[in-house]
């Protein structure tokens, strides 16, 4: 899969922050059960990459992916766990290689009409727009389709359940990231139930 096809599995990626590789699997179940078919767990805790391993051996409906991808070791790190492609705050020469290397796909994170531009000129015309409402916001975003019609975004950070479908009604986004629908305070309580709900609600914006 490209990350592009990966960005059309649905509307919203959850950003995932996981605290314990335990929850991996009912994590996934949840979203699945909501019609969530992809997630980003991000590597910000020292459980992430055992929950990556645990969702993509035993929860393979589910195209789990790793975020907070900040070196290629990182990245090798990631698809040795099984990680289907990788996200990047940023971008950097190094985070390149490593995902040629390893052979997955990456969303990398750009802020910038020059960082853009540079990534595109790399090939990538599929780029994470991070962090979105900071960066510039929805005005920045669509006022990109005329000089940049050939780039498509997945905008993440500070992006709610309410202003999604705003993200989402723009030519050049894909889909957007956001952590409302599987916050680590209902991981942690293991409430997927709500979780699930939650999942329900983004799947159809």
């Amino acid at each position: 899969m490209t990350i592009l096809d990966i960005l059309k599995l649905g509307p919203v990626m959850p950003v995932i922050v996981i605290d314990s590789a335990d929850q991996a699997e009912p994590l996934a179940d949840a979203l699945l059960a909501g019609g969530i078919r992809t997630a980003e767990i991000t590597l910000r805790t020292s459980a992430a990459i055992k929950a990556i391993e645990k969702m993509a051996r035993n929860c393979q409906d589910i195209t789990v992916g790793a975020g907070t991808v900040r070196t290629a070791l990182d990245t090798q790190i990631a698809a040795d766990a099984g990680s289907r492609f990788v996200v990047s705050p940023g971008t950097t020469p190094s985070i390149l290689e490593g995902c040629k290397s390893a052979g997955l796909p990456l969303l990398p994170g750009a802020a910038s009409v020059s960082e853009m531009m540079a990534l595109a000129e790399q090939g990538y015309s599929v780029q994470k727009f991070f962090p979105a409402n900071a960066a510039g916001g929805i005005s920045f975003i669509k006022s990109l389709s005329s000089p940049l019609p050939d780039l498509t975004f997945c905008p993440t950070g500070g992006i709610t359940e309410t202003t999604a479908p705003d993200w989402l009604a723009l030519p050049n986004i894909a889909c957007v990231g956001g952590s409302w629908i599987a916050p680590q305070a209902l991981i942690e309580s293991g409430d997927f139930a709500k979780i699930t709900n939650r999942a329900r609600v983004a799947a159809h914006l």
